[in-house]
Formats: structure tokens, sequence, C-alpha cells
């Protein structure tokens, strides 16, 4: 299984629909809230390449994007192979 990464925010809905649609796909992640910033908002602004938005998703250290981003994988058939990984 895959090990999936997210940054979240308290409150956001766009990191409610990524996880759930996580979730909806059976796999765990490991969440890391930024809601009061500190070193793990800094580690994501790093880790995206400046993307300062949430949620950021990672697979297996790999950067997706945001909500939309992981939900266009799904659209398109590809995320199942990203999390079966």
């Amino acid at each position: 299984m895959a090990k999936i990464e997210i940054y979240t925010k308290a409150f956001c809905p766009y990191c409610a629909r990524a996880l759930r649609l996580l979730s909806d796909k059976g796999v765990e992640s490991e969440e890391f809230d930024i809601t009061m910033g500190g070193p793990k908002r800094v580690e994501m602004i790093d880790r995206a390449n400046g993307r300062t938005t949430v949620p950021q998703v990672f697979i297996d250290g790999r950067h997706i994007g945001g909500s939309d981003d992981l939900a266009a994988l799904d659209r398109d058939g590809k995320l199942d192979a990203l999390l079966a990984a």
C-alpha cells in the first residue's frame, strides 16, 4: 500500500473532500494540520514547490497537488494504481 501524506487546515472543504476520497478508496493517510502554521507549513511549501494552498497531497513522496488534482486522477482512472503501489 502506498504512503499517503496530506497537509490540511481546519474547516477547509477542499481538505475534507480530499480526505473523503482517500477514505472512500479504503486507504489511510497521514494528515498534517497546518492551521496554525509552524514547521510543517514550511515543510509543505518546500515539498510542494512553493504552493501555499491546502490540501497538498503526496503519494509515496510524489507531489500530487490539491483536491482538484486528486479528483482528476481518480476521474482519469489513474489514482487506484498510485494507491496500490
